[in-house]
């Protein structure tokens, strides 16, 4: 086995996201699980947003989730997305999505609307700011783009102004939908936007300093990337850097989706658009050329992503309407619309009148299962140390499948009394299921020491694991 040093994980839950927690493996595999369309998520049923909803932006604010939006408030660039409006909704449930009439900008000689910016800029990207310092006119904060970026602040999300008269960056490109938020496990915040990447001499046979020449939205023989700054205090920022996704072949990606994964401390999930120039459906298209779906990737770190699975996280489907331009993408933030069930929303029909967010599901930790057929297989974690009395597992078997878990020293030694005998077969489909044994039912005599966990499974899944503090069962 590996001599990976033991991470403390304390109570927190892990996922398998990527190859981290696997040492050692016979007969699995990891598999990334596609979220499912629901249909359209957020009607655009006001003139301004007919069409028009995209490059927004969902949160769950104290238990109401509220949504911001770039719409296009002049008839003639609605298709063109050349407005700059910003509208707002909120909902209870994530569902069902009210429009309140705001009366703050006046359209069509009129303030009866939801419009809660209307520029200088466009891509509101707001976020809630959870700092208890900061003055209250500053709770929320948001980033608009021109040519450069600026920050925006509000007291409630619906009132917005200019922080500082000076963009807080200029080195764009900043034409797409920008990432902001507050990152708790880094005490910073965080954003992440357009770039440049894979410059090469070799792409193009042109020297270093010719390629710096070419001006970077031409991409110096490169592809569309995304790129990532930190600061502490929302107006110093650390220079942009493209993220590292190891050695993966370089992709346009476009839009980035960045967030963080609340019920996995130290997750970071991204779903970019993967933009593919080279291909069209319809020579007839009047817009650009070029396909797109959604990628996945993930992070323990923010800045080194894991790419693990090149495959596309949401194909264009059967909605012909899908297959052209940067037709599909996905919204910044995802929400819990019940105990076992996340949403995100994903743009759907780009330049079209039926284009609007889409709600899409996957079960809660849902992303990517470590699983087995039905001949059954097992994997051995590398050695951690936990905090807790009881252990949970998000699983999900066949009728005539099992999952059973065996705690072991560092060295990989069974522990008398947790071992795979003792612990009786689990079948179901769980998002916390209890795992215990025959003749121990807590694990608080193991907490704080170096363990390892083995799993055995046939027919079944497993998505994330958890010590928590309590104990129910």
């Amino acid at each position: 086995m590996g001599n990976k040093k033991a991470l403390n994980i304390g109570s927190d839950r892990q996922l398998f996201v990527d190859e981290f927690w696997i040492d050692k493996s016979s007969r699995i595999k990891r598999e990334l699980h596609s979220p499912v369309s629901q249909g359209i998520g957020i009607p655009g049923d006001k003139p301004w947003d007919k069409g028009n909803i995209w490059a927004a932006t969902i949160i769950n604010d104290d238990g109401k989730y509220k949504v911001w939006y770039r719409c296009d408030t002049e008839p003639e660039t609605a298709l063109t997305r050349s407005g700059n409006g910003t509208g707002y909704a909120e909902s209870d449930d994530g569902l069902n999505w009210e429009k309140p009439n705001l009366g703050i900008f006046e359209l069509n000689g009129s303030k009866d609307n939801n419009l809660v910016w209307m520029g200088p800029g466009a891509n509101l990207a707001p976020f809630k700011d959870p700092n208890p310092d900061i003055p209250e006119d500053q709770r929320y904060k948001a980033v608009v783009r021109t040519s450069d970026l600026y920050a925006l602040c509000s007291p409630d999300g619906i009132n917005w102004k200019l922080m500082y008269d000076e963009p807080l960056m200029t080195d764009g490109p900043f034409d797409s939908p920008q990432v902001i938020f507050w990152d708790y496990w880094k005490d910073e915040y965080v954003l992440y936007a357009r770039g440049v990447a894979n410059i090469d001499p070799k792409n193009k046979g042109l020297s270093k300093e010719e390629l710096k020449k070419i001006p970077e939205h031409e991409f110096r023989g490169g592809v569309r990337w995304i790129r990532r700054s930190t600061s502490k205090d929302f107006k110093e920022w650390s220079k942009l850097e493209n993220i590292d996704a190891g050695q993966t072949p370089f992709e346009h990606l476009y839009t980035n989706a960045a967030m963080r994964y609340e019920r996995a401390p130290g997750t970071y999930l991204m779903f970019p658009m993967r933009y593919f120039p080279q291909r069209t459906l319809d020579p007839e298209w009047e817009y650009s050329e070029g396909l797109s779906d959604v990628a996945f990737m993930s992070s323990r770190d923010g800045f080194h992503f894991d790419r693990s699975f090149m495959e596309a996280y949401i194909r264009p489907g059967l909605d012909k309407d899908n297959w052209h331009d940067r037709a599909v993408s996905v919204n910044q933030g995802m929400i819990f619309t019940s105990p076992s069930e996340i949403s995100l929303y994903v743009n759907e029909n780009m330049h079209l009148s039926t284009q609007a967010p889409r709600r899409y599901t996957l079960r809660t930790d849902g992303f990517v299962s470590v699983n087995a057929g039905y001949a059954g297989g097992e994997f051995i974690t590398h050695p951690f140390i936990f905090d807790g009395k009881s252990m949970e597992l998000n699983y999900s078997t066949s009728a005539v499948g099992t999952v059973k878990v065996e705690i072991q020293d560092e060295n990989g030694l069974p522990i008398p009394g947790y071992t795979l005998d003792d612990c009786p077969e689990m079948f179901a489909d769980e998002i916390d299921g209890k795992v215990v044994w025959k003749n121990e039912r807590v694990v608080s005599g193991l907490s704080g020491k170096a363990v390892r966990l083995r799993f055995y499974l046939n027919d079944a899944d497993i998505y994330s694991f958890k010590f928590n503090n309590d104990y129910a069962g």
